[in-house]
């Protein structure tokens, strides 16, 4: 067993969550909005979500890769339109002061599902990590470098969401209702434009 691969499953999951994008701003705000834990469970669900897309690249399952690509339009549909439900209830979402927003968020393990489930739904993920891998010559590696490559993602990538949920809690505390409500706005109309352009997309490829 080569636990180098470890370490490059480190390295690639911590720089591929770092990635700037809808899943990072939905991260942000659910942070700013209801506390480091929740942020934190919401990081975990996405680095889940890493973790299984680049099993199924370390693996060499191309037949998953096909049908997950295969599948992408859908995919992207259902993940714009849930991207957009959350753009509507973020826009709309009344700011609250922190003791009450942490009294009222909703559950960790609802924040862990709902943004997995999202993650899941981005095609383009399973495409980045089996890019990434063949770039790099470890897919169709042997089972135990390939368990170590998706281990390696799902630590890096969980270390990544560790730091950022770390450093936007610690600047929580000086977000007041009228920023947090503008913060609201503007995240939303990101998420929503966002959602739109995966459902143009998914339409696009019918």
């Amino acid at each position: 067993m080569d636990l180098t691969y470890l370490a490059r499953g480190l390295a690639v999951g911590f720089t591929v969550a770092a990635a700037v994008g809808p899943i990072s701003l939905l991260t942000i705000r659910r942070t700013l909005a209801h506390g480091r834990a929740y942020g934190l469970a919401s990081g975990l669900g996405v680095a889940l979500a890493d973790a299984t897309y680049g099993g199924v690249a370390a693996f060499g399952l191309t037949a998953v890769t096909a049908v997950l690509v295969g599948a992408r339009s859908i995919l992207a549909f259902v993940g714009g339109a849930f991207l957009i439900w959350l753009a509507v209830r973020t826009i709309l979402a009344p700011p609250a002061d922190h003791e009450a927003a942490v009294r009222e968020r909703p559950g960790l393990f609802g924040a862990f599902l709902s943004i997995y489930g999202l993650t899941m739904t981005n095609p383009m993920t399973i495409l980045s990590f089996a890019g990434i891998f063949a770039g790099l010559g470890l897919s169709g590696r042997g089972a135990p470098e390939a368990a170590l490559l998706t281990l390696g993602v799902f630590l890096g990538s969980g270390a990544w969401w560790v730091v950022l949920t770390a450093v936007i809690g610690r600047t929580r505390s000086r977000v007041t209702p009228a920023v947090l409500l503008w913060i609201n706005r503007v995240s939303g109309a990101v998420l929503l434009a966002f959602g739109i352009a995966a459902i143009g997309i998914a339409l696009g490829d019918l």
